[in-house]
């Protein structure tokens, strides 16, 4: 059985006061709960070492939204995977923001996703069509081009995490599909893995939904057995919002 994943991203949201308050509420509201499950939460850089503080000793795992690809250099208001070793233990690459807004092309998601596995980072790989795309009926080809372009001499095991993470959804530029879309992508991601890589490298890997996940669609989305759990954005800042997130992958089964 895949152990499923819960990761919240904050974004770019929340002061310092902010941030401290969420992870001071977030340690107790979610002991007790299953440990079959992996929690995350990726706060923005200033607050990494506060948070990491502060969720020592807890189920809470850390992680950050971004990182460069290299060690160390004249690279102005960057952080390095060598700076994260230590501090987190989970970092996001290829998340859409990153591909549109700041050029993160397929070559550097890549370079990314190898430095994080030399610097001890578990990397989550997001992949995803954007709306004229899923319009085209092109998303299938556009998330297998994605994962082979992405994957390619990337340590491939049981620890590899996708997450689903398409363009249309958080950025509200189309009436979504069905629910039932987003499980269908995930099997297509399954079996690209298993068809391009390794066989059997799909029904291992961790799979995730990174598509506008609420508390109005988190039990439907839990109940999609395929998919391993979810990537939650903005709605993760908010700490009954998250352990909602949280007890419905929990209580799965």
């Amino acid at each position: 059985m895949r152990k499923p994943l819960v990761v919240g991203n904050w974004k770019m949201n929340t002061t310092q006061e902010e941030a401290a308050a969420l992870v001071s509420s977030l340690v107790p509201a979610l002991e007790g709960l299953s440990s079959e499950l992996d929690v995350v939460v990726c706060p923005p850089f200033p607050w990494l070492v506060e948070a990491a503080r502060a969720l020592q000793g807890s189920r809470v795992g850390l992680g950050a939204q971004n990182m460069h690809t290299e060690a160390s250099g004249a690279y102005t208001g960057e952080v390095s995977p060598r700076m994260l070793k230590g501090l987190c233990q989970w970092v996001l690459i290829g998340q859409y923001e990153r591909r549109i807004y700041f050029g993160d092309k397929d070559a550097i998601v890549r370079r990314k996703l190898q430095v994080a596995q030399q610097h001890g980072l578990r990397p989550i790989l997001c992949v995803g069509e954007n709306a004229d795309q899923l319009d085209e009926g092109v998303g299938l080809y556009v998330v297998a081009e994605q994962l082979e372009a992405n994957l390619d001499g990337v340590r491939l095991d049981a620890d590899l995490v996708i997450a689903y993470d398409p363009v249309w959804t958080t950025m509200g530029l189309v009436a979504p599909p069905p629910l039932s879309y987003a499980a269908e992508m995930v099997d297509h991601i399954r079996q690209t893995l298993s068809d391009l890589f390794t066989p059997g490298l799909g029904s291992q890997a961790r799979v995730i939904y990174g598509g506008s996940v609420t508390p109005r669609n988190i039990a439907e989305i839990a109940a999609l057995e395929t998919i391993d759990g979810v990537l939650a954005g903005t709605t993760s800042t908010n700490a009954p919002n998250f352990k909602l997130f949280v007890q419905a992958f929990a209580t799965r089964g």
